[in-house]
């Protein structure tokens, strides 16, 4: 394989620590991902509850997603409840949110819609698959909607018919749509799509929105096929591109938009669909990056088999079956999943692309590097930059590599560091 010293599946028997010690304390500190929008002292009591109740794989998700809604506690220590840190949880951030709305303070209750949102998100990740993680979903999203709409730079939910669906598609495509302050259609601005990941929704990739407005770029965030509201059939080799289309339909219209500066920038198994509807709507964008994804290597039972153990923090491949539409069986996904690669259906060697920059981490492994060989051996000629000694998605250094790139297709300056300052949650309240 591809990757350095033929490391393809070689790390299947590292060990798995604690999650919150080695993985999600630290980026919850700071507010980024998974922690967009959150606030560190939100998370305590729900992870002290998770710790108190031994709870770990195999998930009970219902029981997993109860511990950051409603916090009980014994008799024998009701006393102790005015003094412990059984503070904000998702409903207590709402209401914050609510109080702080009527009187008027907008400032405050964005942050504690966005908080709230936070909570849910977390307690619906990776993906929603048991009933009260999906109700999580819902509250989430009602919480992220408000708190968007209430930023000093607003973000609005459009909904569209999905009018190129077929009678296994869903019947809308649901997004995020930003326009700078002062967006008109005589002043058009460049737009950026942002396409999330597999457990990473519009609720949270919005925190790029920020970022891109003070650079004067407008941005449309939505979902994948499989998660969140994409109306696409998962099981459906080509229900993404019935979306594009719908989505690029709808793009079309829009006056305020500079058409002829158009980028999408996927995230993780975003990176997937990045790559094929750079080749199926090749005519449509001015330039795609995919971040972390994967095309033919990933799909493979051996990899499959392999990676509930590695970089992800969760039943990696469960959570790509059910995201494929297999439900909770991983057996039939490995033995279908190569239906899904784009080196088997022929996209990759299709003589048109769009402009295609592939970054990655050299040691992944949620999504072998060696699938971005693959693009490279076949079709049109693609641009990439693999970071070294760095995993998944190749952070932080790969976002600087993305940013300087979008600059120079949209013909803006700017400073890269400068707009990852926008990202980490900074709470006043």
């Amino acid at each position: 394989m591809a990757a350095p010293g033929n490391k393809f599946c070689e790390c299947i028997e590292r060990t798995k620590r604690r999650l919150w010690e080695t993985k999600w304390k630290a980026p919850c500190k700071m507010g980024v991902y998974p922690f967009m929008f959150a606030k560190y002292e939100d998370f305590l009591p729900i992870v002290d509850r998770l710790t108190q109740e031994g709870q770990k794989e195999p998930y009970d998700w219902d029981k997993y997603a109860e511990a950051f809604r409603e916090f009980e506690f014994p008799a024998s220590v009701e006393q102790q409840k005015a003094n412990s840190r059984a503070g904000p949880k998702a409903e207590e951030l709402v209401a914050e949110a609510e109080k702080a709305e009527k009187e008027g303070n907008r400032e405050k209750a964005s942050e504690f819609y966005m908080r709230a949102s936070a909570a849910y998100r977390i307690s619906r990740f990776p993906a929603p698959r048991s009933e009260k993680q999906r109700q999580a979903w819902t509250e989430g999203k009602k919480a992220a909607r408000k708190g968007l709409a209430m930023r000093e730079r607003p973000t609005q939910e459009i909904t569209i018919p999905h009018k190129h669906g077929l009678q296994n598609d869903g019947k809308e495509v649901n997004f995020y749509y930003h326009l700078p302050p002062g967006t008109t259609k005589d002043s058009p601005v460049p737009l950026v799509i942002i396409l999330s990941g597999l457990d990473g929704y519009r609720t949270e990739l919005a925190v790029w929105i920020e970022g891109w407005s003070q650079k004067n770029v407008a941005c449309v965030v939505l979902e994948i096929p499989g998660t969140g509201d994409s109306p696409a059939d998962p099981k459906d080799p080509t229900s993404p591109e019935r979306e594009w289309s719908s989505l690029f339909d709808w793009i079309d219209g829009q006056p305020e938009i500079d058409h002829q500066k158009v980028a999408l920038w996927a995230f993780s198994t975003g990176g997937y669909y990045a790559i094929r509807l750079a080749h199926t709507h090749h005519d449509r964008l001015a330039g795609v990056v995919a971040l972390g994804g994967g095309c033919h290597h990933m799909f493979s039972p051996e990899w499959l088999s392999n990676v509930n153990h590695l970089e992800y923090p969760f039943d990696l491949a469960n959570t790509l079956a059910y995201k494929w539409g297999y439900g909770d069986d991983v057996e039939t996904f490995k033995k279908e999943g190569m239906k899904f690669s784009l080196v088997e259906d022929g996209t990759l060697d299709k003589p048109d692309c769009t402009r295609l920059l592939l970054v990655n981490g050299v040691g992944d492994e949620i999504f072998p590097i060696d699938d971005y060989y693959e693009c490279l051996l076949r079709g049109a000629p693609k641009e990439a930059r693999f970071v070294p000694d760095r995993k998944h998605m190749g952070e932080p250094e790969s976002f600087i590599i993305i940013f300087k790139w979008l600059y120079k297709l949209f013909g803006i300056q700017g400073n890269p560091f400068d707009q990852m300052k926008t990202l980490p949650a900074n709470n006043k309240y």
